[in-house]
């Protein structure tokens, strides 16, 4: 079997850069602890195609996270497609760890190390609410033999296969209202971006109104949480598992996307495998402490291990 590696000099290129490309630099710090975090997801999500969209203006609640945050580019070193990708984003390990190496090579990810898993450990079962609701189906699956088989023996919800961002939306809407009183983790998967730029291609009015769609949904995210009180509380993060071949219908070599935030204490970019660990770093989980170890980096902290 072969494994996509990018080169040695192109990850040392990408952490040389990693300090000048923040587009809304704002230092933080890692020792605040939120009482909920959303990792948001929009699947596809081009890291060129979203700067033109900030360009034009046409993702006003990204802009406005990243302003009390910051945005930071996040390099892909492994296979561009779902499986691999949000297999990787929600573990922090790579696939020879996990087992999940593609859409088409794959097992469940090991009992246990998933981000879902690690937060009801670390707090208990009955202290945090933790769920996923998801677009897609077959990529991102929970059943016997895939990916999500294991974790949601002790997750609270994983409900995919909704398809539209509306109804990814509005039933997250819905899961915050009804968990307000009680400490939380979600993941929120927006999958029209990969399927209309499947359908029409990267550069098509298709994909750009999908991106438009996913910042709209995520804007009512933020509407929600600020009205019932708890949007000083709640780290949000959006992220993609893959970007999109420039002008095409495909993500084969894709490996440029995004993370954007209102977390100031993100002060670096990275890769897929530092979301997960970045965002049990600012829950308070103590990364050290994890077996395996992780394989990603918490983006609140400077990189200070060796590269190979």
């Amino acid at each position: 079997m072969k494994y996509r590696f990018r080169s040695i000099s192109a990850v040392v290129i990408l952490l040389f850069l990693c300090f000048s490309i923040n587009l809304f630099p704002n230092p933080g710090t890692a020792s605040e602890k939120p009482q909920n975090v959303i990792l948001i997801g929009w699947d596809g999500a081009q890291r060129n195609h979203i700067k033109e969209c900030l360009e034009r203006k046409e993702l006003p609640n990204l802009l406005q996270l990243s302003k009390e945050g910051t945005v930071v580019s996040i390099d892909i070193l492994r296979t561009t497609d779902t499986k691999a990708g949000w297999s990787q984003i929600l573990s922090g390990y790579e696939p020879e760890t996990t087992g999940v190496f593609s859409n088409k090579t794959y097992k469940p990810i090991p009992i246990g190390l998933t981000i879902f898993e690690r937060l009801e450990t670390f707090f208990g079962t009955k202290k945090i609410y933790t769920g996923a609701i998801i677009g897609k189906k077959d990529n991102v699956d929970n059943t016997e033999g895939k990916p999500f088989f294991n974790c949601t023996q002790k997750m609270d919800l994983f409900l995919n296969g909704l398809t539209y961002n509306s109804l990814v939306g509005l039933y997250t809407l819905s899961i915050i209202e009804s968990n307000q009183k009680n400490q939380f983790f979600l993941f929120v998967h927006f999958a029209e971006v990969d399927s209309y730029g499947h359908q029409f291609g990267e550069n098509s009015k298709e994909y750009n109104n999908a991106l438009i769609s996913s910042d709209y949904w995520t804007g009512e995210i933020m509407n929600t949480l600020k009205e019932l009180g708890l949007y000083e509380q709640t780290k949000i993060y959006i992220t993609s598992d893959h970007g999109f071949d420039e002008g095409k219908n495909s993500h084969n070599d894709a490996p440029y996307v995004f993370l954007g935030t209102n977390d100031k204490g993100v002060i670096r970019c990275g890769t897929r495998a530092d979301i997960t660990p970045t965002i049990l770093d600012r829950m308070g989980v103590p990364l050290d402490t994890l077996k395996p170890k992780l394989d990603g980096h918490s983006l609140l902290r400077p990189f200070t291990e060796p590269i190979w």
